[in-house]
């Protein structure tokens, strides 16, 4: 049956599994989620490739999309900008599929803001801080005052989880997953989704 496609952000701190769960989502064919792909003003890593983890384009370039209303959310972090494109996003909404979002609390707010009821967010928590510090001494990619910075910023993102329609704690990863998926399947049942495609079945139902 037809359905309107919807958004599924995830959002965690940093260490709590997001960016794990994200690429097992997307692995999952029958899924069939597609991931929405931000633009960014910072500098291109040479293990990254333009269109695939991000659009790399000038400052100029991004002032222009966001005055013109092309952003559905946008935040500058550590002097670099960030935004995910409107477009590509409505596309997917309208052909019925759904598409992932891997963002913060701040992004998660302005998706919202733009897109209200096509929106299903899920907050990822860690079991402990304590296993969320030893989860990023285990990355082994940044220093010890930075991991403490991420530390201090995963408090203030964790007290957001109230923003968010549901919340998974990730101290097995397994039934992190499962968790999260059967809230993917639950929301692409919601009645108010599917209605257009509801209506047409049951009408062709009663005709019998």
């Amino acid at each position: 049956m037809r359905r309107r496609g919807m958004i599924l952000i995830l959002s965690s701190p940093s260490g709590a599994g997001k960016t794990t769960l994200t690429r097992m989502l997307l692995q999952d064919k029958a899924l069939d989620l597609t991931l929405s792909i931000s633009v960014t003003t910072r500098p291109r890593r040479s293990s990254e490739v333009d269109g695939v983890h991000y659009h790399f384009i000038g400052r100029r370039q991004f002032d222009l999309m966001k005055s013109a209303g092309d952003l559905l959310e946008s935040a500058e972090v550590h002097g670099a900008c960030y935004g995910t494109p409107r477009e590509p996003v409505m596309k997917v909404l309208a052909e019925g599929r759904d598409m992932l979002f891997d963002i913060d609390w701040q992004g998660a707010e302005q998706v919202r803001e733009a897109l209200g009821e096509d929106v299903v967010s899920v907050f990822i928590l860690p079991p402990s801080m304590k296993e969320l510090r030893a989860r990023l001494d285990r990355r082994a990619e940044d220093s010890a005052a930075t991991i403490e910075k991420r530390l201090a910023n995963a408090r203030r993102e964790i007290e957001r989880w109230r923003q968010y329609d549901y919340v998974v704690i990730n101290d097995d990863l397994q039934r992190a997953y499962a968790e999260v998926t059967a809230i993917v399947a639950a929301e692409r049942a919601r009645g108010a989704r599917s209605a257009e495609g509801v209506e047409a079945f049951v009408a062709e139902l009663l005709a019998g």
